[in-house]
């Protein structure tokens, strides 16, 4: 019978936004557990957070992308502040680094990661004050590095 899964064929190591695993990683405090995810056969999750791996603590304000999208933020042409303004975006880039060092460490090709986020969202983030179409930080590095990313729904990046 073929997989009947929005994710598709995976198996092995998959690197995972850790909010959708359940751990309380979230700007908020909070998680976004998504119970599908660990019901995929033959996936090892490997739980991520960008955002920690990055040095910032949890509960931290939201942050959010300025003038581009992830991939512009790792060129150097856009920014990450926080809702008070401050310049986040060397806490963002060294998250997504290590998330990008764990992927090569444990041979994963794939992702699943949280929508929306400003380091892991694959199709939409939140960016000058609005929800528009990109990448966060990670998935755009992770991207870069040949990792296949993909949200919490199965839709690929």
């Amino acid at each position: 019978m073929p997989d009947q899964s929005p994710f598709g064929p995976l198996s092995g190591p998959v690197l995972v936004s850790a909010c959708l695993l359940g751990v309380r990683c979230r700007y908020d405090g909070s998680s976004e557990t998504c119970w599908s995810l660990l019901e995929i056969p033959g996936i090892i999750p490997v739980p991520v957070c960008p955002e920690q791996l990055g040095g910032l603590p949890t509960p931290r304000p939201p942050s959010h992308l300025v003038g581009g999208d992830g991939s512009a933020v790792i060129n150097g042409a856009a920014l990450v502040r926080d809702e008070s303004g401050r310049d986040v975006t060397a806490a963002f880039r060294a998250g997504a680094t290590e998330v990008c060092r764990i992927a090569r460490m444990v041979h994963a090709e794939h992702a699943i990661l949280k929508e929306r986020s400003p380091s892991c969202g694959t199709h939409a983030v939140w960016r000058d004050g609005a929800l528009v179409a990109g990448c966060g930080v990670a998935a755009a590095m992770l991207k870069a590095q040949g990792v296949g990313v993909m949200n919490e729904d199965g839709t690929r990046g």
